[in-house]
Formats: structure tokens, sequence, C-alpha cells
């Protein structure tokens, strides 16, 4: 087998169970691996959606049934992300313009999170939260999905920063709004790729299998085990690769 694709896998799963740990399914990690490993362009935003759906399934599972998912707060993110994130898989945009604003957007949102990570462990964090306005959520999930569609990633890096700027969820609540807003955006998303024949790699079935266990191991530390201050931290370690694989690829 080639050495490039069991790299792959192994990549996979670590950012599977890193990403999985703060209500993420991966595809921006997944997207810098495959960029890294020179993986053909033309099946990153596919593969990457393919993992993402597995990953946000899993951990939709396992956060819904720790009673972690505000179904009434995610409806209006959704109800506007989803035809967004459709529509704009369609389209094509040049890499070097997105990649250089949203590498900004992702390292401004991973200081802010690793500072906020550093209050709650001073501190410590209130498990009480805001209503979700929906006129917000409504702007917030159609801007975000289309960020979603046309970067091939599930959104959430993008959602949980906003969600815990605004109190609108305390950290483990925030994970499980995400984790269920990914799930369905990237279903839409690749959808949406789909009218476009786009095709997968050979490999893929052994890639799924990696990133299914980095989410089992991933989200059991973040329901169970991980204190809210180093969830944190570990979202601006997301936030911050993210950023570093947009601004330097």
């Amino acid at each position: 087998m080639d050495l490039d694709i069991l790299a792959l896998a192994g990549l996979f799963f670590l950012v599977a169970a890193l990403y999985s740990s703060v209500g993420h399914a991966g595809a921006s990690g997944y997207l810098a691996a495959m960029t890294l490993l020179g993986f053909a362009p033309e099946q990153m935003r596919p593969t990457a959606l393919a993992l993402n759906i597995l990953v946000g399934g899993i951990g939709l599972w396992r956060f819904h049934w720790a009673g972690l998912v505000p179904w009434r707060k995610v409806l209006p993110f959704v109800l506007a992300s989803i035809p967004m994130a459709f529509l704009a898989a369609q389209w094509k945009v040049p890499k070097e313009t997105y990649s250089l604003l949203l590498g900004a957007l992702l390292l401004t949102a991973a200081i802010g999170a690793w500072r906020s990570g550093q209050q709650l462990a001073q501190t410590g964090e209130s498990m009480s939260s805001k209503p979700v306005p929906w006129p917000a959520a409504l702007a917030a999930g159609a801007a975000i999905g289309s960020l979603s569609g046309i970067t091939g990633t599930g959104g959430a890096i993008f959602l949980t920063p906003l969600i815990l700027a605004m109190g609108w969820a305390h950290t483990r609540e925030a994970s499980g709004l995400s984790v269920a807003f990914v799930w369905l955006n990237s279903l839409a998303a690749i959808l949406g790729l789909l009218r476009s024949n786009q095709s997968f790699p050979e490999a893929l079935p052994l890639w799924l299998m990696a990133v299914a266990l980095g989410a089992v191991l991933g989200t059991q530390l973040g329901i169970h085990r991980w204190p809210a201050q180093r969830l944190r931290k570990s979202l601006a370690v997301v936030l911050a690769i993210a950023a570093g694989k947009l601004l330097l690829s």
C-alpha cells in the first residue's frame, strides 16, 4: 500500500481525535494534511466532506445522548446555512482570496479562544447561557454556510467561537450545537458537490475507518474528561492549525 495513503490515515486519525473533542469534524485539518502530502486538489473537498459526515455523525450521536445538543438553538443556524452550503459548494473562487481572509479570521478566533480558556482557569465557567436571537442566528448561519460550502469545511471553526463569544451556550453545549451544525452542513455541501460529478479516491474506506476511531476517542475526551478551560484551549489549537494551513499554503 502507498506510504502516502497510510500517512494520511494516521494524520486523519489524529485530526479527528483533536477536532471531535471540541465538537468539530476536522475538515480544515483533513484539507491541511492533504495539502502537505500533495493530494489532488479536485478530490480534496469531497474527501474532506465525506470524512466530516462520518466524524460529525459519530459526534452528534454521542453528544446527543449525553444531553449536550440544544436542538432549539441549532434550528435557526441550520435553516439558513443548509441552502447556502448547498449552493456555495458549486461556486469556484480563487484559493488565494479566501485563504488569506479566512486564515486571518481563524487566527483571531484562536487567540480569543486561548484567552477565554485562561480566564476560565482562573474564574470558572457559568453553566448558564443566553437565548439565541433568530435574526442574528439566521444571518450567521447564512454566512457560515456559504464559507463552509466554498472551503469544503463543516463550519464549526467559524460557529463555535461566535457562540462562545456571544454567551449563547457554555463550552460543552457549544460543542454539541456545533457538531449538529457541522453534520447537517457537510451533508448539504457534499450533495452540492455531487451535482458537479465529483469523484472519491479508492483509499476513502481506509480513511473513514481511521477517522471513526479518532472520533470515538475525541468525543470521549470532550464529553467526559477534559475540563472546560482545556477544551477551549484545544479549540484554540484547532483554530491556529487551520489558520496556519490557510495562511502558509
